[in-house]
């Protein structure tokens, strides 16, 4: 009958790379999992980073030296391209979120940090410090709970520098508007400083550094100016620089960077 037919024994799908490596080491799922994502287990000879991958007879084996202890949480930097959403403000529908970046492909050739890639370090990736969806510059995903409670409760004493592109040339005293609006107490304006960094005929750059994260400042100064912005990027956010890093691109935050 065909109930018998169904019955017939299918080929085996084999099992889950962690349920092998849970049986070899002799360790919690959870523990399995970790081994596998840390880059710490080969399949004939070929690091897989999957713990659902499937096995059948092949041969697996652990790195003999693999330990779960100095395991890190990552904190990637990423140089955001004007026009890509940032994931934590509303961004006009059907733009591209900017985590879509954070892929192999788009790790920088700049990336001096040393630390190992793993697929992992591209998972369970939190931000907190929003940028203009216009904006372009430095973006902010961790792993490390760390990181992001320093960025979230500290948010108010760490400064952030932005270099503002403007149209024409710029005198010193162009600025003025915007130092008066400073000391007006009615304006409740955060503090801030605000320069003239470089400045041609058809093209200025402005350097705006202030505390905390204020979201429109630059352009409600260069309105008060009376100033075009034609770009708006975030280089430093405390002592960690965009520095080389390609638009679109990301790297590691290496050790003894801190913000």
């Amino acid at each position: 009958m065909n109930s018998s037919k169904s019955m017939a024994k299918r080929p085996t799908e084999g099992e889950r790379l962690s349920k092998r490596v849970m049986q070899l080491r002799d360790c919690s799922r959870r523990d399995a999992e970790q081994y596998i994502e840390a880059g710490f287990v080969r399949v004939e000879g070929v690091v897989v980073q999957e713990p659902q991958h499937r096995v059948t007879t092949q041969k697996v084996t652990i790195d003999a030296n693999a330990s779960l202890l100095n395991l890190m949480s990552v904190t990637l930097i990423l140089n955001k391209p004007a026009g890509w959403t940032d994931g934590l403000e509303p961004a006009p529908r059907g733009s591209q979120d900017v985590r879509n970046l954070l892929t192999l492909e788009r790790h920088s050739k700049y990336d001096h940090s040393g630390v190992r890639f793993l697929k992992s370090h591209l998972t369970k990736l939190d931000a907190s410090v929003p940028l203009e969806y216009e904006a372009t510059g430095l973006i902010v995903f961790t792993q490390d709970f760390r990181v992001q409670r320093k960025l979230i409760e500290d948010m108010a004493f760490i400064e952030q520098e932005l270099i503002v592109d403007v149209r024409g040339e710029v005198m010193p005293d162009a600025l003025r508007p915007i130092e008066r609006a400073m000391r007006d107490e009615r304006m409740r304006l955060p503090e801030f400083k605000i320069s003239v960094n470089s400045s041609k005929r058809d093209r200025s750059k402005l350097r705006l550094a202030v505390k905390g994260s204020h979201l429109g400042l630059a352009v409600y100064l260069c309105e008060l100016a009376g100033l075009e912005i034609l770009a708006l990027r975030r280089i430093r956010m405390g002592r960690v620089n965009l520095g080389d890093l390609e638009e679109g691109a990301w790297r590691y935050l290496a050790e003894g960077e801190r913000f």
